[in-house]
């Protein structure tokens, strides 16, 4: 598949993400037909306006919920603010951006995308974590007007599309949250 446009590549990650999701919550090992039915349908529903992605007001909710606890590597210890989308780059200094992280990972990620920082580390994101980026990523391109560029010559963007990404792990690999989450 051709992805043109910056809102390809987040649509089609975030498609990617609803199938992986959908798949982890099962216990699904490997992704199965249903799976890739809902990628599918929520791609296309993204692309010609049909469907839209959920509000941040959810994540902000299970912010609440969750373990507070680094978002990357789940300390408790030492916690600080970080921005998901750095502040240098453009990203904006309001709660939905803002996440826990440890004193070592917020010094390690620096002013880097969070999405750059794990990639640099290896590191596939929890779902829970690409969830929120990509929403903040899909409603400043929405914002700005954004989402028709050219993907392979977007620049400007407070965050890194390269690392925003196209392929994910075999569910078995994944998880929803850093730290396990009860029920």
């Amino acid at each position: 598949m051709e992805l043109r446009t910056v809102g390809d590549k987040l649509y089609w990650s975030y498609a990617n993400l609803a199938m992986a999701h959908c798949a982890v919550t099962q216990g699904a090992d490997q992704y199965q037909k249903t799976h890739y039915m809902v990628r599918k349908k929520l791609f296309v529903g993204l692309q010609n306006g049909t469907m839209n992605i959920g509000a941040l007001a959810d994540d902000e909710r299970l912010k609440m919920i969750l373990p507070q606890a680094c978002c990357y590597c789940g300390s408790r210890d030492e916690l600080t603010a970080d921005h998901l989308i750095p502040r240098k780059v453009g990203g904006l200094h309001l709660g939905e951006n803002l996440v826990w992280a440890c004193r070592s990972c917020n010094s390690s990620k620096g002013a880097r995308d969070a999405l750059a920082w794990l990639a640099s580390r290896r590191a596939f994101p929890p779902l829970l974590l690409l969830r929120r980026h990509l929403k903040l990523a899909i409603g400043h391109c929405r914002e700005f007007d954004l989402l028709n560029l050219p993907a392979d010559g977007a620049a400007d963007l407070p965050f890194d599309l390269e690392a925003v990404p196209l392929r994910f792990p075999r569910p078995a690999e994944l998880c929803l949250w850093v730290t396990p989450l009860d029920g």
